[in-house]
């Protein structure tokens, strides 16, 4: 009985003896990674939005009217062709949409991914020197991997109307799988937004805020919940004081955040 007791405190000994002995120059410890480290930093674990992916769709490129053949290809939208993008709108002073809608969305990015979301950008620049992304590749991106789309715009009505508006595709062919859960997904962006006392649009979509369209391509080409929000009238001063500036742009984005964050609640 002595003898392995004996072999046992000297098998110990040796192993305690390593653990204290200097590491060679160069070497390193092979501690082990916690589990909460991942390639992506700390797990999102907890957090209001984890594992959700979320498709945020800047509307334009900053550079679509410098492309006009590329723009104009007519390309599938849901059962018709449409040109693949437009130049979008501008403030009367000249703020461009493109630029806008990238500032928004860039502010939105940044707000889900710190409730714990995975985000999908449609566009990666805001450039002269860039165009489209075609609304096809707009509609189809994220398809059988995003839990809801959002697409950012803005309008460029007559001066004298301002306001927000939310588009939800119609209960139709071939959108009628997602009709439903995208018109709570637009109740929900309405809600928020009025939260954030944002006005309802007073020029469309019958006064409510809600608007129900086949025509476009975003929307039909989707297989998720989906809302393209019309955030204001660019051609509205009332309007275009708040999307020109850091504070408006920032009210957009927290009522967007909001409302993504209660209907995945």
């Amino acid at each position: 009985m002595l003898r392995p007791l004996l072999a046992s405190l000297a098998v110990a000994a040796a192993a305690l003896v390593g653990a204290l002995a200097p590491m060679p120059p160069g070497a390193t410890p092979t501690t082990p990674v916690p589990a909460t480290s991942a390639a992506h930093g700390p797990a999102a674990a907890g957090k209001p939005l984890s594992g959700k992916v979320i498709v945020i769709d800047p509307g334009h490129q900053l550079g679509n009217s410098r492309f006009p053949s590329e723009i104009n290809r007519l390309v599938p939208a849901g059962g018709f062709r449409k040109p693949c993008n437009t130049t979008g709108t501008s403030t009367d002073d000249g703020h461009p949409e493109a630029t806008f809608t990238w500032q928004v969305a860039k502010v939105l990015k940044r707000r889900l991914r710190a409730l714990g979301a995975r985000v999908i950008m449609t566009r990666h620049s805001n450039r002269l020197d860039r165009w489209g992304p075609c609304v096809d590749k707009r509609g189809r991106l994220g398809n059988g991997t995003a839990d809801l789309k959002v697409s950012i715009h803005g309008d460029g009505s007559y001066s004298g109307g301002h306001g927000f508006h939310v588009i939800a595709p119609a209960d139709v062919r071939p959108t009628r799988d997602t009709y439903r859960s995208s018109k709570r997904l637009a109740k929900s962006v309405k809600r928020a937004l009025k939260a954030r006392r944002l006005p309802v649009a007073n020029y469309i979509a019958g006064g409510d805020g809600l608007d129900f369209r086949h025509d476009l391509g975003t929307l039909n080409l989707s297989d998720m919940p989906t809302v393209m929000v019309e955030l204001g009238n660019m051609r509205s001063p009332i309007d275009a004081r708040k999307m020109t500036t850091k504070r408006g742009r920032s009210s957009y984005a927290l009522g967007l955040s909001s409302s993504i964050r209660t209907f995945l609640s």
